[in-house]
């Protein structure tokens, strides 16, 4: 696994939009910026960035702009300026070959899953998933809250030491946002964090891979399904570690979602799945999201699928859309502990 350098103070990070321009939301993501620029880095946005626009302007152009930013020796980080629901139709344009050649940090949360997966899986290049360029704005929060110390942007303050390199220890939240954050009238923590396991207590490490499943649904067998190569190449040897951020997907979905990258071959070698709460719950059949997870990997009173033995699985975890949340590195050795409805997970670069 290749790891990219990691930033330095005055060092350039390039801001583009695979997925989304943030045109409507200018003065959130100004502020996110002025955080950034708060930890001493320089920087460079593309064209399409600030484009009202859901798609971020041409698929072509948005692949160009990504292509420039890999190419430019200055740019020593690429994060995404948003999310948003069209990445899938740039990466055609993504030249991935020259990201290899180029390996750099490349961020994003929610869509640039789709540009993060293949990146990890196919070039064997580390990613980090769980913020945006825009991310560092809480809805009703100041220029210097990730400086506050405030338990609310804490999530924030370790993904800040992610990019440094410090790779901090995270740990269950004590309570979460109990709504969308763009819902909220103000960000409170109100709602007690309890993680949920299929088997009890689970102590394990493997190779962590993962990203929002309403997206990585949709590369399954695609020439961005990089799942089996990445399986072939670490499965034996470390085992892996499956994460989902599930946005939106029904638990019926979720479920055969599931099931389809079951049928795939994505879990062989698998030590623990990780999902992350639902940030819009809905069922069609009256499912629940336990029952989802339940039938898929095995669980108290369900029946075990044919073909391979029950994999131990944690969710409603701080993973995903829902806040606090916490950065994932694509690629590294995760050490997971889980016990009595808690956990921490820490990561190694190696």
């Amino acid at each position: 696994m290749k790891y990219p350098e990691f930033l330095k103070k005055g060092e350039l990070i390039g801001v583009c939009a695979p997925s989304a321009g943030v045109g409507r939301k200018l003065e959130s993501f100004d502020r996110s910026l002025r955080t950034l620029r708060a930890e001493g880095y320089r920087i460079r946005e593309t064209g399409s960035v600030r484009l009202d626009s859901e798609r971020g302007g041409s698929a072509q152009v948005r692949g160009d702009e990504l292509n420039a930013l890999f190419a430019d020796p200055e740019v020593k980080m690429v994060m995404a300026a948003s999310g948003g629901d069209f990445l899938d139709e740039m990466l055609p344009y993504a030249d991935f070959e020259q990201m290899k050649r180029n390996p750099k940090w490349l961020m994003g949360a929610s869509d640039p899953t789709g540009l993060l997966f293949p990146y990890t899986t196919i070039c064997d290049v580390a990613t980090l998933y769980g913020c945006n360029a825009g991310s560092y704005d809480l809805p009703d929060g100041s220029d210097t809250q990730c400086a506050t110390g405030a338990d609310e942007s804490r999530y924030l303050r370790d993904n800040l030491r992610f990019l440094k390199g410090e790779n901090p220890v995270q740990e269950t939240s004590q309570k979460h946002l109990g709504c969308a954050p763009f819902l909220a009238e103000k960000i409170q923590f109100d709602t007690p964090t309890i993680w949920k396991s299929n088997i009890g207590a689970v102590h394990t490490t493997g190779r962590c891979i993962g990203g929002c499943i309403d997206v990585l649904k949709d590369l399954i067998g695609t020439p961005c399904d990089g799942a089996s190569l990445f399986v072939n190449r670490y499965g034996e040897k470390d085992g892996i570690i499956w994460y989902f951020d599930n946005f939106a997907l029904s638990a019926e979905m979720l479920y055969r979602t599931f099931l389809q990258m079951k049928y795939a071959g994505w879990f062989r070698c698998t030590k623990a799945v990780l999902l992350g709460r639902t940030l819009f719950e809905k069922s069609e059949s009256g499912m629940t999201y336990d029952e989802a997870v339940e039938r898929a990997f095995g669980g108290a009173g369900q029946e075990k699928l044919p073909g391979q033995p029950q994999i131990p699985v944690i969710w409603e975890m701080d993973i995903g859309h829902t806040i606090p949340h916490m950065t994932m590195i694509n690629g590294a050795i995760l050490r997971l502990d889980y016990e009595g409805g808690r956990g921490t997970l820490a990561f190694q670069e190696k």
